[in-house]
Order: structure tokens, then C-alpha cells, then sequence
């Protein structure tokens, strides 16, 4: 499992690729919230486009960082899910706390457009 960062405004954008599992994800978890302090960030997208698997770990991954922006007043958004991803994450009820995107691109305008940008 591999993750790079961007920042754009107050937004971290965290991109994941390969497998999100029990395997990975705790340190996944500490990355992102490490980076996430560290760049006093309000809002989180988490980029989904590069994983190719990922099982009911990712999903406490996703619910921990909802809870980490939650308590900054923040939003996190999901972004570039495949089917698979999407189906798992619809059966988990991710979509009730979370949005998806089909890209990191839209994502960041709806984030600015709930802003007032």
C-alpha cells in the first residue's frame, strides 16, 4: 500500500494505491492522520483511483478519519472508486457520512462550492 499527499486550500488530498487491508492499514492510518495535524488541514479527500482491493480494514480507515475531520468542523469526500470499492463501501453505508466523486477534480469543487467559493 503506498500514499502520497497534496494540499490545495485547506484540503488534504490522500491518494491510495494498491491494497487496503489489515495488512496495511494501520499504518495508512497513522500516515494520514500524522499529515492531516501536520498541515492543520479542515477537509480530507481520500482518493481511491489506485486501490485495487480492499476489504472491512479500509473501511475502519474511512470511519476513523470521518471522525478525526468531524472534529475539526471538516468534511471528508471519497473520490475515483471502482465498482468494486463502490460496492463495498454502499454495503458498509459509507455514503451516508461520506460523498463520492468519480474524480479528485470534482471533488475538491464541491468541497469549495459547500465553502461558498
Amino acid at each position: 500500500m503506498g500514499i502520497t499527499f497534496e494540499m490545495i486550500d485547506d484540503i488534504l488530498i490522500a491518494v491510495l494505491s494498491g491494497e487496503l487491508d489489515h495488512h496495511s492499514s494501520l499504518e495508512i492510518r497513522e500516515e494520514i492522520d500524522h499529515t492531516f495535524d501536520a498541515f492543520q488541514a479542515n477537509n480530507l479527500i481520500l482518493s481511491f483511483e489506485k486501490v485495487t482491493f480492499m476489504d472491512s480494514a479500509g473501511v475502519g480507515v474511512i470511519m476513523g478519519r470521518y471522525n478525526k475531520v468531524r472534529s475539526k468542523n471538516g468534511k471528508l469526500v471519497l473520490s475515483g472508486c471502482s465498482e468494486y470499492i463502490d460496492r463495498i463501501l454502499d454495503m458498509a453505508g459509507i455514503y451516508t457520512i461520506a460523498k463520492g466523486y468519480p474524480s479528485t477534480k470534482e471533488a475538491i469543487k464541491a468541497l469549495r462550492r459547500e465553502k461558498g467559493e
